[in-house]
């Protein structure tokens, strides 16, 4: 570009330096091109790259170096756009491998060895130490812990396991040692199964750009064999071969897809600034004109829909009040690594409580804990654990407990010989979430649908805050696949997560959405769009973004197919000045990228005064 603007600056005064610097900026536009033109040949192909070549060759025959320049310096910039995820697919499953433990400690007769866990069999006995990532899919035989599935099942809670419970290959075993029986071979576990959804999801994406080189293959042999019988008719005719061939050269030139090429990268790239000033990464511009289409948009539930960390939403005393119930539970809560206890501990905190230090402490995995606090007996946990300890819970508490687990909340109980308050923990609905919701709706987005590996009832409770359209919960990795492959039969579909057990259904999905700041490494690989914070209200930015650009690209290629259509007639009818063709085929090239230029400044319409309350609203609610 820059060979290009001192060239032209140059041309009056110094035109052979002017000559010398346009050679340069085909030589810096044109040589990417001329090297895939050239493979192309030797694959007895020719390609867009060969006609822009010709058409460049053909400008700068006739005089016409700044169009050839221009031509092959924005060419070459939007080629960069086709090679811009390259490798996507290799970080993405390297990121899925990483969560597999290279060994696993094995019990043999009498004996414990480390064995590579590829080498695992159906029927191994694992043991798991704490804080230890489970090398197999199997059934716990002995010990209870808490286990941290969210990279299977995406659920922001440790689930409890004891005998009988079924465990995952790549989830993180908590405080509790444990004993597992192998019940799949290290090729089938279910994070074996993920990895593989990834590469078949990502590679039936490939022929749609195969459909779009073919395109361009027909396109340019028809223009140049349109410039080659041109110039036979004429010749044959008894014209003058330097009028014939010059008539030739200017029905190359002007039927040169120069407008139409550049006038949808001119647009995306345009789109995808705008984007990444807004903290939304586009992978490419095919995902930036699929996301346009798009009438459906399922979101994961924990980390996406929800912070994905528990907080504590209601504190319901029985017996005293809100300050006593909280300042005893987190008096043994601060002791305790159980992830629903720093809810807790938070929650004391922010009502300016300095927790008690308890004279005793015990944990009693998978149930609960408790101590001596001031003297006096604690117990914080599951209403097995209370009903363990011998102390009887009211039938009104029963009640608050059943609306609790029935708005997707966890309870916690709290006493001392007995009830004296519950504390409701939960994974709290974003406070954007509910703008999000209202201005996809306001864009015309048809269908929003949870889909999350959490509890069936915690998704619909957060799918009835936000008034989703509906809400599948309890799905593993293959069965979000599967809902998304359903959906996505009434039309195109984006899929929003943050977690490792979201990629294949972000990889099978039209537009596979990832929530950056807080994601895994393999959702935001596998992913086409990331958000690179966690506000989803980028969510409706990027969407309307994407639909107006392919508003702009439809008016571009209109425009420009126009142009090249009445250009060609004209030159094919009563003939045409080289310099007019010029002027009409670079005009039409200019039109396009201003217009596509416009995105730079695009801005979304104001939030609606009802968008904005339930924004209100749900920030209050969280």
């Amino acid at each position: 570009m820059l060979f290009l603007i001192a060239g032209r600056a140059s041309e009056a005064a110094a035109p052979h330096a002017a000559l010398a610097l346009y050679a340069a900026s085909y030589l810096a536009g044109g040589t990417g091109s001329a090297l895939a033109a050239w493979r192309a040949l030797r694959e007895r192909r020719i390609d867009v790259n060969a006609l822009m070549l010709l058409a460049a060759i053909g400008a700068a025959y006739l005089g016409s170096w700044t169009e050839g320049a221009v031509l092959l310096v924005l060419f070459s910039t939007s080629n960069a756009l086709e090679f811009y995820v390259i490798g996507r697919t290799r970080r993405a499953i390297r990121a899925l491998m990483a969560l597999r433990p290279a060994e696993a400690l094995v019990r043999h007769g009498g004996h414990e060895a480390l064995v590579a866990a590829g080498a695992l069999e159906i029927g191994d006995i694992v043991i798991v130490r704490p804080a230890e990532r489970l090398a197999a899919d199997g059934m716990v035989i002995r010990g209870t812990s808490s286990v941290d599935q969210s990279t299977i099942t995406g659920e922001a809670i440790p689930v409890d396991v004891g005998p009988g419970s079924k465990v995952f290959a790549g989830t993180i075993n908590g405080r509790g040692s444990l004993e597992v029986r192998v019940t799949r071979d290290p090729e089938d576990t279910t994070l074996a199964r993920i990895i593989a959804m990834v590469e078949q999801a990502q590679a039936v994406q490939a022929p749609a750009q195969r459909l779009i080189d073919r395109f361009g293959q027909v396109y340019a042999l028809a223009v140049v064999a349109s410039a080659a019988v041109m110039y036979a008719i004429l010749a044959a005719r008894g014209i003058a071969a330097g009028a014939a061939l010059y008539r030739a050269i200017t029905l190359l030139v002007v039927a040169s897809p120069c407008a139409v090429v550049i006038s949808t990268p001119a647009t995306v790239l345009s789109a995808i600034a705008n984007a990444a000033r807004h903290g939304i990464l586009f992978k490419g511009g095919v995902y930036l004109e699929r996301l346009g289409a798009v009438q459906t948009v399922a979101f994961d539930k924990t980390g996406t829909l929800t912070g994905g960390r528990p907080v504590v939403t209601d504190i319901i005393p029985l017996d005293g009040d809100v300050r006593t119930v909280v300042a005893m539970a987190a008096a043994l809560e601060q002791r305790s690594e159980h992830a629903l206890a720093d809810a807790v501990v938070a929650a004391c905190r922010t009502r300016d409580l300095a927790p008690s230090a308890p004279e005793t402490f015990e944990a009693v995995t998978g149930r609960g804990v408790r101590g001596m606090v001031a003297g006096h007996p604690v117990r914080v946990g599951s209403e097995t654990f209370f009903v363990e300890e011998g102390i009887s819970i009211p039938d009104g508490a029963r009640l608050s407990l059943a609306a609790l687990r029935e708005g997707g909340k966890t309870p916690i109980l709290v006493g001392d010989t007995r009830l004296r308050g519950i504390i409701a923990v939960a994974d709290a609905v974003r406070p954007q979430a509910g703008a999000a919701v209202r201005r996809l709706r306001e864009l015309g987005v048809r269908r929003l649908v949870a889909l999350s590996g959490d509890h069936a009832q915690a998704v619909r409770a957060v799918a009835g805050q936000l008034r989703l359209d509906e809400a599948r919960g309890d799905l593993l990795p293959e069965d979000k696949v599967r809902a998304v492959e359903a959906l996505e039969r009434s039309g195109p579909v984006a899929m929003v997560g943050d977690g490792v057990n979201d990629a294949p259904a972000l990889a099978a999905a039209s537009v596979g959405i990832a929530m950056g700041a807080a994601g895994t490494d393999a959702a935001m690989e596998t992913a086409d769009v990331v958000l690179m914070g966690d506000d989803l209200t980028r969510l409706p930015y990027a969407i309307g973004l994407s639909r107006r650009a392919r508003r702009v690209i439809v008016q571009n290629l209109a425009f420009a197919l126009t142009v090249v259509a009445v250009l060609v007639a004209i030159v094919l009818g009563a003939g045409l000045r080289l310099a007019l063709g010029v002027v009409g085929h670079e005009g039409s090239t200019v039109v396009v990228i201003l217009n596509g230029l416009r995105l730079l400044g695009y801005r979304p319409a104001r939030m609606t005064p009802a968008a904005a309350g339930e924004r209100s609203r749900t920030s209050r609610a969280a």
